[in-house]
Formats: structure tokens, sequence, C-alpha cells
């Protein structure tokens, strides 16, 4: 069998020149649509990669933010809380103070309502009774009493303790005035010399004295000079009476106001 080796070169020819146009022709092109579409894949998984990226750091900072957000929410409401917690303690307190105060000054009020009641009464109380006794005194001395008391005034004259001697001539020899013995009745002439004499030996001196007449003194005398005075009458005892009484009241019901 006869080899045409023309035929078989041709073929060979025609083979390579296919394999050349197609390789020129189909699959570089095919080859490069390839690339370009690996490339554009690759470029868009990238970009798919990075815009998740950004997605995920997008949420990582959202959530971050929305925790942060939760946390001052938290902590606000807990600020908030107490200072209003605070506030309603603040206001109960000084409702209470309040309320310390306006008691405590009704108490006030009251106590001292019922210190000037007790007062009101104890003293119109004093008033009426002495005033009554006062009153029958006045209306039961008679001359025997009065006489007797001028006798009583004259030794009461010569038996003086030695300051209020001292200052009774004191009194006597710094004045120019006489002095004067005030009466709830006219003294008989006796009784102001008596008096006079009484005076005048006390003092070893001679003492200008005048009488006058006071229907103010209930049963009763005194001498008065240059401020100093020395007195007896019913109606002082009546007054240390008073006094004494005043005072007993006042300790009576001063516990008692205390109380209440």
């Amino acid at each position: 069998m006869l080899i045409d080796w023309f035929t078989i070169g041709a073929q060979t020819l025609n083979f390579l020149i296919l394999v050349w146009l197609m390789k020129h022709f189909l699959y570089k092109p095919i080859l490069h649509a390839i690339d370009e579409r690996e490339k554009r894949i690759s470029a868009e998984l990238a970009d798919a990669d990075a815009k998740k990226a950004e997605a995920q750091k997008e949420r990582d900072t959202f959530q971050l933010k929305n925790e942060e957000f939760d946390k001052q929410r938290t902590a606000l409401l807990r600020k908030a809380t107490d200072e209003a917690q605070a506030e309603r303690h603040r206001l109960l307190e000084e409702a209470r103070k309040a309320a310390d105060t306006l008691s405590s000054k009704r108490q006030e009020t009251l106590r001292n309502e019922i210190q000037n009641l007790h007062q009101i009464v104890s003293r119109w109380t004093q008033q009426e009774v002495f005033a009554i006794a006062r009153k029958a005194l006045k209306e039961l001395a008679t001359t025997s009493l009065e006489e007797r008391l001028g006798e009583v005034f004259t030794r009461r004259l010569r038996e003086m303790d030695g300051r209020t001697k001292e200052d009774l001539a004191k009194a006597i020899k710094t004045t120019s005035e006489p002095a004067l013995v005030r009466s709830a009745f006219d003294l008989p002439a006796e009784q102001r010399t008596l008096i006079k004499n009484a005076l005048n030996e006390t003092f070893s001196a001679e003492i200008h004295v005048q009488f006058e007449t006071s229907p103010d003194l209930i049963s009763g005398i005194e001498l008065t000079t240059n401020g100093q005075k020395i007195a007896w009458s019913i109606s002082d005892y009546l007054a240390s009476l008073e006094k004494g009484v005043e005072e007993l009241l006042k300790e009576k019901y001063q516990p008692d106001i205390k109380e209440h």
C-alpha cells in the first residue's frame, strides 16, 4: 500500500491551520471572556464581601450604640427614680417639720391662752376678794380703833430698826420740807402730839411735821419724807396677804400649764 505523503502533508497543514485558527479566533476570545468573567465575578465577590463586612460593621456599631443607649436609659431612669424618691422624702420631711412646727405653735398658743386665762381669773378673784375685805374693814372702822392705831404707829416709830432709822434720819436732814403724816381719819391733837414727840425723841431733834387726812388709807397711818416712808395700816397687811395669795396661785397653776 502506497502512502500519499502529499495528502498526509496537506491534511496535517490543514489541521495545524485549523488549530491555529481555533486558538487565535476561538480559544483566546473564549479564554479571555472566561478570565474577564472570573475577574468580574471575583470583583463582585470582593465587593460583596466588603459590603457584607461594612454591613456587619454597621450592625455591630448599631448594636453597640443600642447597648450603650440601653445602659444610658437605665442609668437615667435609675437617676430619675432616685431623684424622685429623694424629692419625695424631702417633701415628706418638710411636711412633717411644718406639721410639727404648726403643732408646737398651736400647743404654745394653747399653753399661753390657758396661762392667761388662769392669770385673769386669779387676778380678778384676788381683786374682788381684797376689794370686799377693804370695803368691809373701812365700814367697820371706829374712832376707838383709829385712836388705837395712832398709838400703835407711835410705838412703831420708837421701835424702828437701825437701818430704817438711819435712812429716815438721812432723808429728814437732806430736805427742807416737813415730814408728811397721812392718816385715813382726822387725828386728834393728842395723837398728833404723841407722834411729834416720838419723832423728836427718836431723832433727837425738832422735826417739822405736816398732817393730812387721806381716806384712801384703810385704817392706817404713814410717814413720808424725801422718798422714805414708814407706815402701819390694815391695808399693808392686806397687800402682804394679797401678794402671798398671788404667789400661791402661781405655784399652783404653773405645773398645770406645763403639763398641757
